[in-house]
C-alpha cells in the first residue's frame, strides 16, 4: 500500500506497557507526531498461584479503546498503518476465532476479548531457580528466566495442564491485538518478541522444535505443546490488515506485526550509531547497537548482566535489562502508604508522590546506600535489595528517596560500566521513561552517573518508534 505523497496520512502507533496504553499519530509525510494519549491500565489482579504477576486483558483493551477514542476521529479516518509495541517475555492464551467480540455502531467499531486467559506477565516469578534448572537447556543465547513465555508455559504444563486444554493459541498481548485486528486463525509473532519468550534461535529464526547440534533436546520431545507457538516473522514485517472499521480507521489496514518495547523505543530515539538509549519506566535498560556482522554466543552466560536482543534486520542491541526501575519507586510508596494507614491514617499513593520527590530535591547529597534489587536480576535471581551505611543523620524522607533513585542508577551503572559504553564507540546518553518524565531526581542522578552529555526523549517512544517502524516500511513498499 503506498504513501500518498499529497495529502497527510497518519500512522497509528500503539504501545502496551506494563503500567499504561500510550498511543500516537504520526503523520506520514513530516513523520511528526501530531497527536498522543497515555492512560493508566490499572490492569493487575490477584492470583491464586504464589509469586504470581496477572493482569486482566479486559482492562488493557478498555483501556486501549479509550485511548485511540480520544483522538481525532478525522485523523483516525486517514491512517494507513497501525504498529503495535509491548511489554515482551509475557504470555496470553486464547481461542482461535472467538478471541474477541466486536460490538458498536457501522461508524466506530472496537473489540474486547472473549475467550482469553489473564495476561501473565514479565514480572511474574512462579519459575523458581529449581525449576528453571530442571528444564531443558534452550538452543538460545539468551538465558531463560522466570516471566518468559515459554518457562511460564512449562510451568503450567506441569502444575496446571488443563489450563492449556482451553487454548489453542498464545501471544505477547501486543500480538493478541494484531491477531484480533486481523481476525487472524493463528498468531504471528515477531523474532524480538519470540526471542524474550526462550527456546527461539535468532539465527535459524525457529523455535527449538528438534534436535539440533548444539542441544540433544526438542521441544517436541520435552512434550511440550508446540501447536501454540506463535508463527515467526522478520520484525517490522506486517502481520496483515484490519478485518474491521475500528475507531473509524477503515478496514482493510496494513497491521505490522507486533514488537517489541524496548526495540521500538531506541528505534525512536537512537539518531546516531554512538547513542546509547536509556529507559526507565516499570522497569530500567541501558542499551547500545551491536556493530553490523555482530552475532551472539551461541551459549549464554547466566552471570553476565548484558544480554543481546534482536532489533532489525538481524542486528543486535547490548542491553542492560534492569528488573528494578521505577518499580522499585512504587514498591516504597507502597510500603509508606501502608505503614500510614496502620497508623490510622488514610493518604492516596498518588498525594505521595509529589512530597518524595520534593523533599530528595531539597537533600542534594546523601552518605545513605540503597542497593535497590528488591526484585533480583534475571543475572543475579536470589540478589535481594540492602540498605547501608546508616546513621542518626540520614534517615530524613529526603535522605532515603534520593539514595533510593541513586540505587536505581547504581544498579544500572554496575551492569553496564561507562568504560563498556567508551569502548563501544558511545558518546552520549539518550535518556526516556515515565519514570525519568516524572521524577527531577532521577534525572538529575542520571547526569551524576554518566561522565557522558545527557540528552531527554519523550515518555511515548515506544508508542513512536512503532508508527516509525511502520511508516518505513509502508514507505520501502511504494
Amino acid at each position: 500500500m503506498a504513501l500518498s505523497t499529497c495529502t497527510s496520512n497518519y500512522i497509528l502507533g500503539i504501545d502496551l506497557g506494563t503500567t499504561s496504553v500510550k498511543v500516537v499519530l504520526l503523520d506520514s509525510l513530516s513523520r511528526t507526531v501530531t497527536e498522543s494519549y497515555c492512560l493508566p491500565t490499572r490492569a493487575d489482579k490477584e492470583s491464586n498461584v504464589t509469586n504470581a504477576k496477572e493482569q486482566d486483558p479486559e482492562r488493557i483493551i478498555n483501556t486501549l479503546n479509550q485511548c485511540v477514542a480520544s483522538l481525532p476521529g478525522e485523523k483516525l479516518q486517514k491512517v494507513v498503518g497501525i504498529g503495535v509495541s509491548g511489554q515482551m517475555h509475557g504470555v496470553v492464551f486464547w481461542r482461535a476465532k472467538t478471541g474477541c467480540e466486536w460490538f458498536g455502531t457501522n461508524n466506530v467499531r472496537m473489540f474486547k476479548p472473549k475467550d482469553t486467559s489473564q495476561l501473565i506477565i514479565w514480572q511474574d516469578s512462579r519459575c523458581s531457580s529449581d525449576f528453571l534448572s530442571s528444564l531443558p537447556q534452550p538452543n538460545s543465547h539468551l538465558t531463560l528466566a522466570t516471566g518468559f513465555g515459554c518457562a511460564t508455559i512449562f510451568w503450567l504444563l506441569k502444575h496446571k495442564p488443563g489450563f492449556l486444554t482451553e487454548f489453542n493459541v498464545a501471544g505477547t498481548i501486543h500480538d493478541y491485538v494484531v491477531s484480533m485486528l486481523c481476525a487472524s486463525k493463528d498468531c504471528s509473532i515477531s523474532a524480538q518478541n519470540a526471542a524474550s519468550w526462550g527456546y527461539f534461535n535468532t539465527v535459524t529464526h525457529q523455535w527449538n522444535l528438534d534436535i539440533n547440534l548444539c542441544t540433544s533436546f526438542s521441544l517436541r520431545e520435552a512434550g511440550f505443546p508446540v501447536h501454540l507457538l506463535p508463527e515467526p516473522v522478520e520484525s517490522g514485517a506486517f502481520a496483515g490488515h484490519t478485518c474491521s472499521e475500528w475507531h473509524g480507521i477503515p478496514a482493510n489496514t496494513p497491521v505490522g506485526v507486533a514488537l517489541g518495547d524496548l526495540q521500538c523505543s531506541v528505534y525512536s530515539t537512537m539518531t546516531n550509531k554512538t547513542d546509547a538509549v536509556l529507559n526507565i519506566s516499570t522497569s530500567a535498560q541501558l542499551t547500545f547497537a551491536m556493530p553490523a556482522g555482530f552475532a551472539p554466543d551461541c551459549v549464554p552466560d547466566a552471570l553476565s548482566p548484558i544480554a543481546y536482543f534482536p532489533y532489525f534486520s538481524g542486528s543486535y542491541l547490548a542491553v542492560a535489562a534492569s528488573l528494578n526501575g521505577g518499580n522499585v519507586m512504587a514498591t516504597f510508596v507502597g510500603m509508606l502508604t501502608s505503614w500510614i494507614k496502620d497508623l490510622g491514617v488514610e493518604i492516596s499513593e498518588t498525594s505521595i508522590y509529589p512530597q518524595l520527590i520534593q523533599a530528595a530535591q531539597d537533600q542534594l547529597d546523601t552518605d545513605l546506600r540503597v542497593t535497590p534489587t528488591v526484585l533480583g536480576e534475571r543475572h543475579a535471581a536470589t540478589s535481594l535489595g540492602q540498605v547501608s551505611n546508616i546513621s542518626p543523620w540520614n534517615l530524613s524522607l529526603g535522605h532515603v528517596t534520593r539514595a533510593l533513585c541513586r540505587g536505581i542508577l547504581d544498579n544500572l551503572v554496575s551492569m553496564m560500566p561507562s568504560h563498556t559504553l567508551r569502548e563501544a564507540g558511545v558518546e552520549r546518553i539518550v535518556a526516556s521513561g515515565s519514570a525519568l518524565t516524572r521524577n527531577e531526581v532521577i534525572r538529575q542522578e542520571v547526569e551524576k552517573a554518566f561522565p557522558l552529555p545527557v540528552v531527554y526523549g519523550k515518555d511515548v517512544d515506544s508508542a513512536v518508534g512503532v508508527a516509525m517502524v511502520c511508516s518505513d516500511y509502508l514507505s520501502r513498499k511504494r
